[in-house]
């Protein structure tokens, strides 16, 4: 079955749905899928430890970043991150050798939590980290990614490889859509390099026969107030689109659209639940059904997906 064997692409940084109290808690909200609830694992890793709990399928989850996010934490799954595929090695002073000896040879822990963890990180960057560069040595494609690489063309390429991953997940950098002043010609150029990319992942997907077996959902955290501000520019407001993007999407617009003049103080309100578009992927992509074993209460998902028509 197509979607059992699904990946996604879960690239933060381009769309807007949520409503945001601040930009720290909205960002939690999003990366656990469950608000104002102290959740300290995030809803992709909720996801990888109901899929496969007892965390035997490596490498599940990939996080493309210089850090992991909380939506990648799990319980029973140690999520692979890494930025620079080329610089993904561990470097050492001969001092510290015996210490990384010891570590690799995952010795008893006597039922330390912390060490067993500890244990993991090492066992996964040990083992991934070859399988990584090897992976984005050995990848070509012909396909411009544009003039902002942000990271899917590195999701690209272990695909090409056949990772066993089933989700990665990628930021937009350095807040480049944190803008509030003469925003018309910066976001209009964000825009195009956003989608001169994320079309260049979806082209090169084709170009290696997975176009019907990877969906890339975009978001934000935050949206925008409707009314522009003294500086030519808008600020963190409430409701906005997401996209769910790939070949077996049907295409179209799901949900109300937001009103731009009933509004809440000056923000949009939102018509559609953020959860929502999350139990799509659960269950219309990954085949889950139980949806609150993840999210912690049930969600209708949307019907976005060709073989649920």
């Amino acid at each position: 079955r197509l979607f059992k064997d699904g990946q996604m692409a879960i690239a933060h940084g381009v769309g807007y749905d949520q409503p945001s109290f601040s930009h720290f808690s909205s960002m939690a909200f999003w990366q656990t899928g469950a608000p104002n609830s102290g959740e300290a694992h995030g809803w992709l890793g909720r996801l990888a430890d109901t899929l496969d709990p007892l965390g035997h399928n490596p490498n599940f989850l990939v996080n493309i970043d210089d850090h992991q996010s909380l939506a990648v934490r799990a319980a029973n799954h140690v999520p692979l991150v890494f930025d620079d595929p080329d610089k993904f090695t561990r470097r050492i002073y001969h001092a510290q050798a015996p210490a990384m000896t010891a570590l690799d040879s995952r010795g008893d822990s006597g039922g330390n939590a912390a060490l067993d963890f500890l244990f993991d990180i090492a066992a996964s960057a040990s083992q991934s980290e070859r399988l990584v560069r090897e992976a984005w040595a050995a990848y070509q494609t012909p396909i411009d990614y544009g003039l902002a690489n942000w990271g899917l063309e590195k999701v690209a390429a272990l695909i090409a490889a056949d990772f066993p991953t089933q989700v990665y997940y990628v930021p937009y950098r350095n807040n480049a859509f944190d803008t509030h002043v003469y925003q018309a010609d910066l976001h209009a150029r964000l825009w195009s390099y956003t989608s001169d990319h994320i079309a260049a992942f979806l082209r090169d997907m084709a170009r290696l026969g997975r176009a019907e077996d990877v969906v890339l959902m975009a978001f934000s955290e935050f949206g925008r107030r409707v009314a522009e501000n003294t500086s030519l520019g808008t600020d963190h407001g409430t409701a906005g689109p997401a996209f769910i993007i790939g070949a077996p999407v049907l295409g179209g617009h799901y949900g109300r659209h937001p009103s731009l003049t009933d509004l809440d103080d000056g923000n949009l309100k939102f018509t559609t639940d953020y959860r929502q578009i999350y139990s799509t992927l659960i269950k219309g992509w990954m085949g889950h059904d139980k949806v609150s074993q993840v999210l912690k209460d049930e969600f209708s998902p949307l019907p976005v997906f060709t073989h649920a028509a």
